[in-house]
């Protein structure tokens, strides 16, 4: 894998390439984890029952099994997910980086097209939806393998293209999300949550969304040593806002132990209303790899079917 992530993305194919090496290898580790015997199969048939047509039974698989299944078509479909990903400025941090290390865009994208993979294989329907101050693209949860095509080829070109100075509307993009699903819908969030401002405007979009009777993850993206650790060399730095411009010059242990009290305090709160909301808080540092991404998918899942 680590070949692929020393590359430019610039292959359609690689993505979902990558997305399946992701799935697979997570499905081998889970089989070795606390997880073992926990459902990851992917169901593309059914038992055919007495009074359902003949027309729809696997033949091949009669042959093989002596068992009589039917095909599972691409209208058939057992949940509707949502993935929405932050695209704004900060999400393409760390900018400056080794080869072999992604940022968070990148990051976010190889989850969702994971989580999408697995989706695709259990035929359930994916929609998509990228904001950053305001909606870029939002498409409706489908099943067909075109349209898979677009959502990964909508991931690709976040991830190859950077935007410049991009703030973010978290809130405003939720609540014209939680209007534009008419269905109940598992909604699966990828942001840094470096929204400026008040947070009481997002927490009241994310309320918007249980409200509606969605099921809700929030993926926390963070490069965890940078940004809630501030784990940087001591000498001086400039910190440049990547989605504003405004730049500040100093020294990191001068504001160490006031900056990562504030974030705590911050995460704490942002922990406390989704566990009160019933949204599912999970903590994705982009070092860490995909395996929390997708255990808390499919427990989720599991809880909803």
């Amino acid at each position: 894998m680590a070949n692929f992530l020393q590359q430019d993305f610039q292959q359609l194919d690689q993505l979902d390439l990558l997305a399946r090496q992701v799935v697979e290898g997570f499905i081998i580790g889970l089989h070795k984890s606390p997880y073992h015997g926990f459902s990851v199969e992917f169901a593309e048939h059914r038992l055919h029952n007495t009074g359902d047509s003949i027309r729809d039974i696997d033949w091949k698989v009669y042959a093989r099994t002596e068992k009589l299944y039917t095909k599972r078509f691409e209208e058939e479909t057992n949940l509707r997910c949502q993935l929405v990903i932050d695209a704004s400025s900060s999400m393409y941090f760390p900018r400056d980086r080794m080869p072999g290390e992604l940022n968070k865009m990148e990051f976010s994208c190889i989850a969702a097209a994971a989580i999408a993979y697995m989706l695709k294989k259990q035929r359930d329907a994916t929609g998509l939806t990228v904001f950053s101050d305001a909606i870029q693209s939002h498409t409706g949860a489908k099943t067909s393998a075109l349209h898979h095509q677009l959502l990964l080829n909508t991931l690709h070109q976040l991830m190859i293209h950077p935007q410049e100075q991009r703030t973010t509307s978290t809130a405003q993009a939720l609540h014209q999300i939680a209007e534009a699903i008419h269905k109940r819908s598992l909604v699966v969030i990828f942001t840094d949550l470096l929204d400026a401002g008040d947070n009481t405007d997002l927490f009241q979009a994310l309320q918007h969304l249980r409200h509606c009777k969605h099921e809700v993850i929030l993926f926390h993206v963070t490069d965890a040593a940078r940004e809630m650790d501030f784990t940087f060399e001591n000498h001086p730095y400039e910190f440049i806002d990547m989605e504003t411009g405004a730049s500040v010059k100093l020294q990191p242990h001068q504001v160490k132990e006031v900056y990562v009290k504030k974030m705590q305090e911050r995460i704490a709160q942002f922990r406390l209303t989704c566990a009160q909301y019933k949204i599912d808080w999970v903590e994705a540092d982009i070092s860490e790899g995909y395996r929390q991404i997708l255990i808390s998918y499919l427990l989720k899942r599991s809880k909803m079917m």
